[in-house]
């Protein structure tokens, strides 16, 4: 996928799911289980054990599918990471060597900040997306409503603090996507491979999203 396919398709799917596991089989269930749900999007964060072979694989089996690295912290681990097949970067910071490095090889990079300074400059360096993180813990739906006011260009991700009674409202306040990770793969359901109740939480998200986004044009 080139860059603007894969911007295109966080874009309009709106879900960021991040896979956070202890091994290489349950990461691809969750990678599988996602794709076959109508979310072709994953983050293989760099705390999972064999994350750039999983990454490699799961770029060469499905074309279409926008994989990419997470918890990404220097410039030699996102080379590394877009070598393998990553079609996005993304860490919970600015670093602007790894933006940098995500830029001069052509790939969608999405860093996190926070503070009204650090999202200013993480977009003024060049992201495609910048993630708030951890939106949760700083005031949630209301925290990405105040951003959004003074900084309407730039395309917010909120991440922490995203489950099934706040999703739409993230979406209401202004952001182009939500991050989700246990609240759309539980870990129970990927220890014991419940593929349906993961389709079923997929499923609510995309229509939540969705429905909020028609609410958005319609009342905002």
């Amino acid at each position: 996928m080139k860059r603007e396919e894969v911007r295109a398709t966080i874009e309009r799917i709106g879900i960021l799911p991040s896979v956070r596991v202890n091994s290489r089989e349950l990461a691809n269930f969750a990678a599988e289980t996602l794709y076959a749900s109508g979310i072709p999007i994953v983050e293989i964060t760099m705390t999972t054990p064999g994350a750039l072979e999983i990454i490699d694989d799961l770029a060469n089996r499905h074309a279409d599918l926008a994989v990419g690295a997470g918890t990404v912290l220097d410039e030699e681990t996102a080379r590394r990471c877009i070598d393998a097949g990553a079609r996005f970067i993304t860490s919970p910071g600015f670093v602007p060597e790894v933006v940098g490095q995500a830029k001069r090889m052509d790939v969608v990079v999405l860093p996190g900040a926070l503070t009204p300074t650090e999202v200013i400059a993480a977009w003024k360096a060049g992201s495609d997306f910048v993630k708030i993180f951890p939106t949760g813990h700083v005031g949630g739906v209301q925290y990405v409503r105040a951003l959004k006011v003074p900084l309407p260009q730039i395309p917010l991700i909120a991440t922490g603090g995203v489950n099934q009674l706040t999703a739409s409202d993230f979406i209401l306040a202004g952001a182009t996507a939500i991050g989700v990770g246990g609240e759309l793969l539980p870990k129970e359901a990927l220890h014991l491979r419940q593929t349906d109740r993961i389709q079923e939480l997929a499923s609510r998200f995309l229509a939540m999203v969705r429905d909020a986004r028609a609410l958005r044009e319609i009342y905002y």
